[in-house]
This record gives C-alpha cells, sequence and structure tokens, in this order.
C-alpha cells in the first residue's frame, strides 16, 4: 500500500475512519475478485479517492459485505463495491504498471537486473492489461492515462535549466484529472464533470512535486533525473506550489455537488494539506522557527494562571511549571539552554523526552495505544534501512499490517525499501493540523 494520503485517527472522526476503511477494502477486493489475489499488492491510499468520490456523489452507497480478514482483526465489515471500486482498481493497476515499468528502465535496485527486469516488464503488461479490462467496464478508457505515462520520458528530455518544474508533472496531471472527472460520468453528475476534473489535475501536481522532494536527496546521489534539480527549483517554490495547488483543490471541491462530501473534503483538503506538510517538514523545505522563539501562551484572564500545560512540555512564558511524565524535573532547563557541563538531577545526561508513539525496542505503549494492540507482542522489523525483493517485501508488508506497525509505529521501515515511513499515527500535537476552520 502506498500513497501520498495516509489519515491517522486523529483527524477523521470515528464515522469517517469506518468509510475510509470501507473504500481501502472495497478496492483491495475488487482487485482480488477481478485479476487475482497479486493484484491486491497494487492496493493504494491515493486510489481509494476515487472510490470515495463516485460513492459521494450518488445518494445511496454501493456496498457488501466482506469476510474476515488479517488486516481488520480476522473481522466482517461492510466494504464498498461497484463501479467507483472497479474504477479505483484499473486506474491502481495502470499507474502501478506504470511505476514498475518506470523502475525497470532506471534499473532501481534489484529491478535492474536482467532476470527480474524481464519478470517485472510481464508483470507491468498485465497489470496494464488488466486495468484496460476494467476501466472498459466501467466506461473508462485507461488510454489516456498510458498516454500520459508514455508521454512523460518525453516530457523529461525536453526539460532544461530555468523551465518551469510544472511542465514535467503535465503528463501526471492529465491523467488524475481524466480519472477525477470520470466519477462524475459514473454518478450521472455531468456538471460536476468540470470542477472535479481540475481538482484531480492539481491532485496530481501536488502528488508528482512531493514524489519528487522526497526522491531529491536520493537521486542527487545515484544521479537519477529529478524535476526539482533539472528545473532548478527550490524547496521553497516547491512548497509554495503544493500550497496553492491544496488551496485549488479546495475551491474545485466546492464548485461540485455532493450528496455527502464530508470523506472527500477529509481526505483532498485535509489529508492533502497535511501530506504536504509532512513531506517539507521531514525533508527541511519548511520554514524554522527564528532562534529563541516560543509558542505564544493562550490568552487567560488577567491576574490569573493557566491551568493547562505548555504546548511542548516546557515551561514557557504565561504558563505555571508542569510535572509529570514527559516534563523535565525541576531545574531541568529546556533542550539548548544548558550550561556547559551541565548535568541533569540523578547525573543522567540532559535530553528530550522520548518519543510517544515509537513503542521501544519490541513495542512499548504510545498514549494512544491499548494494552491488547498486538504491537506490544510482536518483535519489530529492523530499522535500518535493508531492501527488500518484490515477494520478501510482500511478506514484511503483511506483517507490519499484521502487528500493527504500520499504524503504531512511527516512523516504521518501508516493507521494500526499508526507508522510514510515517505511520497511520501523527504528531498533531505540534502542527496544529487537526484545526478545521470549515
Amino acid at each position: 500500500m502506498f500513497g501520498i494520503l495516509r489519515p491517522c485517527r486523529h483527524r477523521l472522526r470515528a464515522d469517517l475512519a469506518t468509510t475510509w476503511l470501507a473504500h481501502l477494502c472495497g478496492l483491495c477486493l475488487a482487485l482480488r475478485d477481478d485479476h487475482g489475489q497479486f493484484a491486491r499488492t497494487v492496493t493504494n491510499y491515493d486510489g481509494l479517492a476515487i472510490s470515495a468520490l463516485v460513492e459521494a456523489q450518488t445518494p445511496v452507497a454501493d456496498r457488501r459485505m466482506a469476510g474476515p480478514c488479517a488486516l481488520r482483526g480476522l473481522r466482517s465489515a461492510s466494504v464498498a463495491d461497484g463501479a467507483g471500486a472497479r474504477l479505483a482498481a484499473a486506474v491502481s493497476l495502470v499507474l502501478a504498471s506504470a511505476k514498475v515499468g518506470d523502475h525497470v528502465e532506471d534499473r532501481d535496485g534489484v529491478l535492474g537486473r536482467r532476470p527480474v527486469a524481464g519478470a517485472a516488464r510481464r508483470v507491468a503488461t498485465r497489470w496494464a492489461r488488466q486495468g484496460a479490462a476494467s476501466g472498459d467496464r466501467v466506461g473508462f478508457a485507461t488510454a489516456v492515462l498510458l498516454d500520459a505515462v508514455g508521454r512523460q520520458g518525453e516530457v523529461e528530455a525536453a526539460v532544461r535549466t530555468g523551465m518551469s518544474v510544472l511542465t514535467a508533472t503535465e503528463p501526471t496531471e492529465t491523467a488524475t484529472a481524466a480519472a477525477f472527472a470520470h466519477t462524475a460520468t459514473l454518478a450521472g453528475l455531468p456538471g460536476n464533470e468540470a470542477p472535479l476534473r481540475e481538482a484531480g489535475r492539481l491532485f496530481g501536481r501536488v502528488a508528482h512535486l512531493l514524489d519528487a522532494v522526497e526522491d531529491l536527496a536520493e537521486d542527487a546521489a545515484t544521479g537519477a533525473w529529478n524535476p526539482l534539480a533539472a528545473t532548478r527549483t527550490s524547496l521553497a517554490e516547491a512548497r509554495r506550489l503544493c500550497d496553492d495547488a491544496v488551496m485549488g483543490v479546495r475551491l474545485a471541491l466546492s464548485e461540485a455537488r455532493f450528496h455527502d462530501g464530508a470523506l472527500v473534503h477529509a481526505l483532498l483538503v485535509h489529508e492533502l494539506g497535511a501530506a504536504v506538510h509532512r513531506t517539507f517538514r521531514a525533508h527541511g523545505g519548511h520554514q524554522t522557527p527564528p532562534p529563541g522563539w516560543q509558542r505564544p501562551a493562550p490568552p487567560h484572564p488577567p491576574g490569573s494562571q493557566p491551568t493547562q500545560p505548555p504546548p511542548h512540555g516546557y515551561p514557557q512564558p504565561g504558563y505555571p511549571p508542569h510535572q509529570g511524565p514527559g516534563y523535565p524535573p525541576p531545574g531541568y532547563p529546556p533542550p539548548g539552554n544548558q550550561p556547559p557541563g551541565y548535568q541533569s538531577p540523578g547525573n543522567q545526561p540532559p535530553g528530550p523526552p522520548p518519543p510517544p508513539h515509537d513503542h521501544g525496542g519490541r513495542g512499548g505503549g504510545g498514549p494512544h495505544k491499548p494494552s491488547g494492540c498486538l504491537c506490544y507482542r510482536w518483535p519489530k522489523l529492523e530499522t535500518p534501512p535493508k531492501k527488500r525483493n518484490i515477494i520478501l517485501g510482500c511478506f514484511a508488508c503483511l506483517y507490519e499490517c499484521g502487528t500493527c506497525q504500520v499504524c503504531c509505529r512511527d516512523p516504521y521501515p518501508g516493507a521494500w525499501s526499508g526507508k522510514p515511513r510515517s505511520s497511520w499515527d501523527c504528531d498533531c500535537g505540534d502542527c496544529g493540523c487537526c484545526d478545521c476552520g470549515c
């Protein structure tokens, strides 16, 4: 499973989280039913947004009961069904085919070896054919996706220093725009086609730029082509383009008519914005506060003392001293302000409190984890990056999902690449991403 939309329990209310999981499982089962078990490996979080778009535009949700699944704790569930799930499956297959083919052409990792590359090409070809068959069943011509993928190499070859980076993102924008627009056709709302096409175009722009930001350091080390490096686009400019695109998606969705657009708004506005924030924060493209900056205290009546602890656990102006788990003992200065040679009480070296979500070692307890969570009882995969082939990666993915590492461990190692990935959980306390003003 991959994608930039990774909602967590802090940002999705309970009913939306249940609906989101219904679309995720519906996409997975649509791939299995139409194309076999192996096709389920292309299940991704971004593709299910298409299924959610179709359902949001129809008055009655198309659902079916699914049997027990290990990733749902061996419980049955109501999952998405019908044209929306099949359209999402078609798009996921075609885009996964393109991604595998791109890795083969670039000779990335194990896919650069001749026997594996040949097998990967056959898999990519089969997925493209299966995606086209699924698209035909719902009236969607996947040729527009394949054409966009085919033009990507030509577009990249034509990019020169000083050109706009949006030149390189155009094929991706065209492909996602076509998929989003077809959801209006399936729902029988032709008036929604134009705004959803615009929303899809901007979503594709964000997805392409975030992928470029994540790969920038690795591409520079390996000499691979990267749109930001090729056009000399700074991270600040890329962030501006992403923020503008997120706002554009919000405005486009406001022009469309939905029967129930709560999940679509949560995914394509709030989660898309959270993905931008998360990516640039992890790769140094965010603006850091000036030296000595402290979060201002919330307003309180004159002459009174606020009762809430400071946001980051350390004494700040306007807050009384606070003690408790995760807070420094009395006399413990905030990080960065210790005098030379300072030793904290008990001769322990000073330092920030441990991260709240990583559970430490074989699995501990973050503040949101129940004692019955599987992550308490199962060993973790190793944290240092370790690449795995397709087969071992699939087993690692199933293991991490089945033992709650994907949702409880932050970061957790990617099943195939071994790179740190953000979990379904989040660090909402620092970014204010849970605040919704709409």
